[in-house]
């Protein structure tokens, strides 16, 4: 669906003669990730990540506790009290398999929850750049599977800038950037 919907934004661009086209390009995945507000959701999303886990070695105890308060005393319940602390400790194991995904499914969830002003934020900075310097097409590098497209300019110097970001000063000679 998006490729249908570039390729005929496109051909509509180029079916139009008279107008100046222009088209620009830039990696969202990459201005985001230098945004400063980056930091503070990474660091508040391992938190999370971090809390979610904790509840589930939590859980992992209490079902362990319960299995072996039942065995201990097992020989003293009527059948009736047996099969009803079965039935719990059976539903207690299988909420437990089903954390680990239920744990994804938060994390994804509160991620998508806090990226979500900062990707407003910067599609507002690349409106923005786009307007003032006159393009009339922005390609997100990052989601895009074009293989061939007309030349375009690299809007993600244009928006650092307007959203403030500095580079980085560059590695002193002869020393491994971080991570290598």
């Amino acid at each position: 669906m998006k490729k249908l919907l570039l390729g005929a934004v496109m051909a509509l661009g180029m079916m139009s003669a008279s107008a100046q086209v222009k088209i620009g390009y830039i990696n969202t995945d990459e201005l985001m990730s230098i945004m400063p507000e980056a930091a503070k959701i990474n660091s508040d999303l391992n938190e999370y990540q971090t809390t979610l886990q904790q509840q589930g070695l939590t859980l992992q105890k209490e079902a362990e506790a319960k299995r072996d308060q039942y065995f201990k005393d097992s020989a003293t319940f009527s059948n009736s009290k047996k099969e009803i602390v079965r039935d719990e400790l059976v539903k207690l194991y299988a909420r437990l398999q089903n954390y680990d995904q239920e744990i994804q499914e938060k994390a994804q969830k509160y991620a998508q929850d806090k990226i979500a002003p900062l990707k407003i934020k910067a599609l507002d900075a690349i409106k923005a750049v786009a307007k003032e310097r006159g393009y009339t097409y922005v390609i997100d590098e990052s989601s895009s599977s074009l293989l061939v497209m007309p030349p375009g300019d690299d809007l993600l110097p244009a928006v650092k800038t307007k959203l403030g970001i500095k580079d980085p000063p560059p590695a002193p000679a002869g020393t491994k950037p971080a991570g290598n």
